[in-house]
């Protein structure tokens, strides 16, 4: 067994150090889209928290197409430090980063045909669909450095040096909404000033970001060719980042489906939509919390081939999962109408965000084990099963859309959203042993 993976117990209290710090900056994300979705929505309209929404998950869609950047980085990482091969995290880095690089580039050069097509699936009205084209290009040149911070935060999460991820969320969070509050309550920007904050806060954090992983350019390895483009390691780093991709882009599509179709049903229920999912993005990036701590530990543990020590990371961190699943659900069930009220300014909006208020409570407890099941499968790289998982998850979610949403409306939208994290969480359930027993030793 590895001394790098056996540096200390596996207790709470690390768990804690590791989670605490994602906990925090991962909840800032969050509370950036209620910011963004507050400030449009002062000016007392539906459309533009419409465009502010769709635009947003559209370039969420298209960047979380290489969100496993992050998550093969940190599982790769992991298993590496784990291992004892320091030259291995330092080649991970720069192998993420050169992809990185090259997709944020095709993105620009291809937005316009990009944008089009987003638009052409997404049958919003006139007004959000102009207000959302504004809005997306200027947010677009910030690709490059927005999946490059993938690599950076999965790369830093990899290493259990997660403070330097709420630092950087907390910089880039920070002067996003400074910036927002200024270029459109201050300067009357509207929407293009929300864009135009983002953008600044993306390339800021990702210079932030890589003097946060300068001990990966500290030696050689980040410019050793040979090993950076070593075949038998570039094949193993593509077959796992093509699994999570395809899973990543399934999931995606899920939620991008979602609010697509609430579109169908007018611009309030729309509005009201993005409203909740400021809960659900909450939820997400909270819990993750948790769940990338047993990335990390769970990565460590197969990297030196511990059995045991997988099994405790996972029972560790899931336990702390479902304590914060449920304490989340009782807090938006209870402070849900304030914070309804403090992101949405028209009436209407307001009276169908309640409607639905009872589906973002019960988000956190249907989903925890989805959430954490992803984090013990993406360090322990067992992404072939996650992709499988996914697939299954996604039929029986469209098969959930066609029957509810016809009968019961917005009901039955976030009816079938609940489905689709249940279906996730009972086919990776269903899996786990196997990924237990496949662990070089018992010990």
């Amino acid at each position: 067994m590895s001394a790098a993976a056996t540096d200390g117990p596996l207790t709470h209290a690390r768990v804690l150090h590791i989670a605490l710090p994602i906990v925090l900056s991962n909840a800032t994300v969050p509370i950036l889209g209620a910011v963004d979705t507050g400030v449009v929505g002062q000016l007392g309209l539906a459309a533009p928290i419409g465009a502010v929404g769709i635009g947003a998950v559209i370039l969420s869609t298209l960047y979380w197409a290489f969100g496993f950047l992050r998550m093969g980085t940190t599982g790769l990482v992991a298993q590496a430090r784990g291992a004892g091969d320091t030259s291995e995290t330092g080649a991970l880095m720069m192998r993420g980063l050169m992809i990185a690089a090259a997709a944020g580039v095709a993105f620009i050069a291809l937005q316009v045909a990009v944008f089009a097509g987003a638009f052409w699936l997404a049958p919003a009205s006139a007004e959000v669909e102009s207000l959302a084209r504004s809005y997306l290009e200027i947010r677009i040149w910030g690709a490059p450095a927005t999946i490059a911070l993938y690599v950076v935060t999965g790369w830093l999460i990899a290493m259990e040096r997660t403070r330097g991820v709420l630092v950087l969320q907390f910089w880039m969070n920070g002067l996003n909404i400074a910036l927002d509050l200024w270029f459109v309550l201050g300067l009357g920007w509207g929407i293009e000033g929300v864009a135009i904050a983002t953008l600044f806060a993306e390339w800021s954090g990702l210079a932030l970001g890589l003097w946060l992983c300068r001990a990966a350019f500290a030696g050689d390895q980040w410019r050793n060719w040979v090993r950076i483009f070593d075949p038998e390691r570039l094949r193993r780093m593509l077959a796992v980042n093509a699994d999570i991709m395809l899973r990543s882009v399934l999931l995606t599509m899920s939620f991008t489906t979602f609010l697509f179709l609430a579109s169908d049903l007018g611009d309030v229920p729309l509005a009201a939509n993005q409203v909740l999912l400021q809960f659900l993005e909450i939820t997400a990036f909270a819990l993750d919390g948790f769940a990338f701590s047993a990335e990390a530990l769970v990565g460590a543990a197969v990297g030196a081939g511990a059995r045991a020590r997988v099994r405790r990371a996972a029972w560790l961190t899931s336990q702390w999962g479902v304590g914060g699943a449920f304490a989340l659900g009782l807090v938006f069930w209870l402070g849900g109408p304030m914070l309804i009220d403090l992101m949405a300014k028209a009436p209407e909006v307001r009276i169908v965000a309640r409607e639905y208020l009872v589906w973002a409570a019960l988000a956190p407890v249907v989903g925890i084990a989805s959430w954490m099941l992803d984090g013990i499968y993406i360090g322990a790289t067992w992404t072939r099963e996650m992709r499988r998982a996914m697939l299954v998850s996604v039929a029986v979610y469209v098969i959930a859309l066609l029957i509810l949403v016809p009968w019961f409306g917005n009901h039955g939208l976030w009816g079938a959203l609940m489905v689709l994290n249940i279906a996730r969480g009972v086919t990776l359930g269903l899996a786990y042993p196997a990924l237990e027993r496949g662990v070089g030793s018992p010990t």
